[in-house]
């Protein structure tokens, strides 16, 4: 029996290799999140040095890309060994700290990977071995390492959304999860709706109320969903935004005029909207009585 006939007939050694393949995927998410924006500051650094005519900005050897150098400990210099890079395991092991100094290891690399796993096991469960699965793993992914490099950075990189954006197109020529006609159209109307409520707030306030990221990342959204799941995605992510930033003033004194990323939001209530928007619009539908 062909490895393909397998996976399709057993749903569940399907599910636990992409919860495995998630866990992986998410330590390498842990380097992009880490990395990224530091890669982009120093090609920022690069370009104001070249356009100032001065030299470049010295401190920043090696060359750092997704690939190398090695990962090692921020507070010592550790070189990481692949033992002590087993994702999860190797944080429960090592009691969440460095091997070598001891110091501790930031709550966020088992939590990118356990929320890999685990979202890769819902998206395997949910539409079984396929190419609608593979595609909604890249999907996932994706909008994983944008949120988090947001929540860290307020910074939605355009080397992630642009991509998923296309990837999203390109997905929609196959008819995975929306037709083209309803992929072209919500990409083009993820960004109008959000550029005008910039644009709006800023003529009223005279502040930016969110970043162009937004805009780009709900077009993304919409590339894959459709135009049709465009409501049910800014709804969701408005009442989740609106509950947790209400939870963080109350419980741990947040100040309001802290501004809060909003990508997170937005990218998980497009991941969502992909597994499960249909059955969210019909029951929406019905309770309107339509």
């Amino acid at each position: 029996m062909a490895v393909a006939d397998l996976l399709a007939g057993s749903p569940v050694l399907f599910v636990i290799l992409a919860v495995l393949l998630g866990l992986v995927v998410g330590s390498f998410l842990n380097v992009v999140i880490y990395r990224l924006p530091l890669m982009m500051e120093r090609e920022w650094r690069a370009q104001c040095a070249e356009l100032l005519d001065q030299a470049a900005p010295e401190g920043e050897r090696p060359a750092l890309t997704l690939w190398g150098p090695r990962s090692q400990c921020p507070h010592c210099g550790h070189l990481i060994r692949a033992v002590e890079n087993i994702p999860l395991l190797s944080y429960v092991r090592q009691r969440g700290r460095c091997a070598h100094c001891g110091a501790a290891i930031g709550l966020q690399y088992p939590l990118v990977e356990a929320l890999s796993g685990l979202a890769a096991g819902i998206v395997a469960w949910q539409f079984g071995f396929g190419w609608p699965a593979a595609a909604a793993l890249v999907f996932t992914w994706l909008l994983l390492a944008a949120s988090a490099i947001d929540f860290r950075h307020q910074l939605l990189p355009d080397d992630l959304i642009l991509p998923l954006l296309w990837l999203g197109l390109f997905a929609a020529l196959f008819g995975l999860f929306a037709d083209l006609p309803s992929a072209v159209i919500g990409a083009m109307a993820g960004y109008l709706a959000l550029w005008s409520v910039y644009q709006v707030f800023r003529l009223l306030t005279g502040k930016e109320g969110m970043g162009h990221g937004d805009f780009k990342l709900l077009a993304a959204l919409g590339a894959w969903t459709g135009w049709q799941y465009l409501v049910t995605i800014v709804l969701l992510s408005s009442l989740v935004g609106a509950v947790f930033g209400l939870a963080l003033i109350l419980f741990r004194g947040r100040d309001r005029r802290i501004p809060m990323p909003f990508g997170p939001f937005l990218a998980a209530a497009g991941w969502i909207a992909l597994l499960w928007g249909a059955a969210i619009n019909r029951a929406y539908l019905n309770w309107l009585g339509l």
